[in-house]
């Protein structure tokens, strides 16, 4: 991820209607969630829903997809663990002793892929 990807995953997140969304897919998993179930847990009028799951597929922190008669969207892992391995890539200096930050190991195993290339670019030099 980039600093203008994150920016725009970041926007996204920072009101308070879609942060809710995205952290109630989140708990839904894989199974995803209905939008008629979304609105109903939140109590989000369609016209203002359909508005916010615009702006968070725009940014990649969901998808929704067509099942029958409704629309199921599901939180998208991959540019979460993206989005948390890039704001704390260079946390305690790249230094995992002492850090005080503790991560899950899927977004551990994100930071990891990150550096890789960064510590390839400093062998060299």
């Amino acid at each position: 991820m980039n600093s203008e990807k994150a920016v725009v995953a970041l926007a996204a997140l920072a009101q308070p209607s879609r942060l809710a969304i995205f952290r109630l897919l989140v708990v839904a998993g894989s199974d995803g969630m209905s939008v008629g179930k979304i609105g109903e847990e939140l109590s989000l009028a369609g016209a203002t829903l359909s508005f916010h799951m615009k702006e968070l597929t725009h940014a990649g922190l969901i998808q929704g997809t067509q099942e029958g008669k409704f629309v199921y969207y599901r939180a998208q892992f991959a540019p979460m663990n993206e989005l948390l391995a890039f704001l704390v890539e260079h946390c305690c200096d790249g230094s995992a002793e002492g850090c005080e930050v503790e991560l899950p190991q899927c977004v551990e195993e994100a930071v990891d892929r990150r550096r890789a290339p960064a510590r390839k670019r400093l062998a060299r030099a």
